[in-house]
């Protein structure tokens, strides 16, 4: 069975750092989509990072690209997303996403069987 488990959330000032980490469980193939999500109050959930294991192939969100990276650490099975030059407007619950298809429509929440609790980011001005 699949479990993600998001963590590394918490309260930070406009231009500040985080990293996000989600361990993840039960995951028996070594070529999967792996992703960040993010979803603000009243707000549909959006993809920040995406990436592939299998092809490498990684898609970033336009207004994060350049200062979220999104990577793996393969020893922990985790999955990583640094944070840097944060925004208010990143205010938001962050999910770790997977699915075990390469996805038709990468930035499409739809496409990923498998989600994380989610862990809240604060970013205040």
């Amino acid at each position: 069975q699949v479990q993600l488990v998001d963590s590394g959330g918490g309260l930070v000032e406009s231009v500040g750092s985080l990293m996000l980490t989600c361990a993840a469980s039960g995951v028996l193939s070594i070529s999967v989509s792996l992703g960040w999500f993010c979803q603000a109050p009243g707000k549909k959930r959006e993809a920040v990072a995406v990436v592939h294991t299998g092809t490498r192939d990684t898609y970033y969100s336009d207004s994060e690209k350049g200062r979220f990276t999104i990577s793996r650490d393969n020893t922990k099975n985790t999955l990583l997303l640094q944070m840097n030059d944060l925004k208010p407007e990143n205010t938001a619950v962050y999910y770790c996403a997977m699915d075990p298809h390469y996805p038709t429509d990468w930035y499409s929440a739809n496409e990923y069987r498998y989600w994380g609790q989610g862990t809240q980011v604060t970013v205040s001005s």
